[in-house]
């Protein structure tokens, strides 16, 4: 699969919280929270479950992809999304060894490997 998804039993706000509290122990900081199906509503689109996509970088692990590969910048940064469907809150992302098998590329496809397990550490921590 191109992505990790789980899901929690806490509200979307919540999770959030959760996400960016456990990014910020492995060294990622948020540049960006995007609340999406605000946005859709607020250009008059009829949309009824919740989506905030948050944009996370690690600089030190980016500034190592970019060096390898100019390339990467298509994939940066990160995407943690924590979203409904129906009365179920997920989390997930699209997987960075997935994205970076396009790069052919041995030494970015370990960092990607690396980058990604954190991810998903940081995911998986929210309770």
């Amino acid at each position: 699969m191109f992505h990790y998804t789980k899901e929690v039993s806490m509200t979307v706000k919540e999770a959030v919280e959760a996400v960016e509290s456990n990014l910020k122990d492995e060294s990622f900081g948020v540049l960006w929270n995007l609340d999406l199906a605000q946005k859709l509503q607020d250009k008059g689109l009829d949309f009824n479950e919740e989506v905030v996509v948050l944009e996370v970088c690690n600089p030190h692990e980016a500034k190592k992809v970019l060096e390898e590969s100019m390339l990467v910048s298509y994939f940066l940064p990160c995407k943690v999304t924590v979203y409904t469907e129906g009365d179920t809150t997920k989390i997930g992302m699209a997987k960075p060894s997935k994205l970076i098998e396009m790069v052919d590329n041995d030494k970015l496809k370990s960092l990607a490997l690396d980058i990604e397990n954190r991810l998903i550490g940081c995911l998986d921590n929210v309770q």
